[in-house]
């Protein structure tokens, strides 16, 4: 352990000729950093007999605070003062990272993207065994070794010619139970308890909602027993479209909320074609479009 690092809370007065060695540790600094990133001398402290730190300040952008140290010693009755370590280290108000925290804390959901995997641990509370996955049969089988004891010769051959395709693995994968871990009660109340906050009973979306989704006509149910309490939504203008939704959620695109009134349609056209119109000739005598002819024949000059 350095010398730096085991400091004593008992305040020590530093060794006089350790002390005068800024020169050296400030040559011992700018050799472990890059040109101009060595500050100012900052102090000195005692780490022990004939022990000193030597503090800089570091001028590297990123490094806020942050401050070079130098430990330099002599042996005892010596004056040749030799150099001991040399480290960065932060400040009482220096620029720190967070705490680091790991990957399986950090993730949320949405930061998958394409190409990316996301291992599960083999004991993720969420999951549970699908299938024993073992080839032997339980004890009470009547392909077991215990029970095959008690068969007769006829079904001994029976069971002899028992293909491999009976084991377990193989005959969940004819099945199409291959799958290995299914969730768990744990795995299924996680989940429920995620959809429902996000399209729930409690958003302000359901809350102003006219009807529940329980009623709608574009709710796909879910099976197994999810199927109790939520669906998937399939109204294209709903904003939980493709979504898993609760039976309790609700928004205005429901269904049965509101039914458009059909257009009026105009009363088609009637035709009499079992009587004759009217139509005049000439105008009334009355329109006062026409005057009344006079009496008198025109004399048109012919014999």
């Amino acid at each position: 352990m350095s010398a730096a690092t085991t400091r004593s809370r008992t305040p020590r007065t530093p060794d006089r000729l350790c002390a005068e060695a800024v020169d050296l540790a400030r040559e011992a600094a700018e050799e472990a950093a890059a040109p101009g990133i060595v500050g100012e001398h900052v102090e000195v402290v005692a780490e022990g007999d004939r022990v000193v730190t030597h503090f800089f300040e570091c001028e590297e952008p990123g490094y806020r605070g942050w401050r070079w140290a130098v430990t330099v010693t002599r042996a005892s009755r010596a004056k040749n003062v030799t150099l001991d370590e040399t480290v960065l280290l932060p400040g009482s108000d220096a620029l720190l990272a967070p705490e680091w925290v790991p990957w399986s804390e950090r993730l949320r959901p949405g930061d998958m993207g394409p190409g990316d995997l996301l291992p599960t641990e083999q004991d993720d509370l969420r999951l549970e065994p699908g299938y024993t996955g073992e080839d032997a049969p339980p004890p009470n089988s009547a392909v077991s070794e215990e029970m095959a004891d008690h068969l007769d010769a006829e079904d001994a051959e029976i069971v002899s010619r028992t293909p491999s395709r009976g084991a377990i693995a193989a005959l969940a994968e004819e099945l199409g139970m291959r799958r290995a871990r299914v969730l768990s009660r744990y795995g299924l109340h996680v989940a429920a308890d995620r959809w429902d906050e996000s399209f729930g009973a409690k958003t302000p979306m359901a809350q102003a909602a006219p009807a529940s989704c329980e009623s709608c006509g574009f709710l796909v149910p879910l099976a197994g027993s999810l199927k109790q309490a939520f669906g998937v939504c399939a109204n294209e203008f709903s904003p939980a479209d493709g979504r898993v939704v609760s039976l309790s959620y609700g928004c205005g695109g429901h269904s049965e909320a509101a039914v458009m009134p059909k257009p009026p349609r105009p009363a088609p056209p009637v035709h009499d074609s079992m009587a004759a119109d009217e139509f005049p000739l000439r105008p009334a005598k009355d329109s006062g479009s026409v005057t009344e002819p006079d009496g008198t024949p025109e004399d048109l000059g012919h014999s």
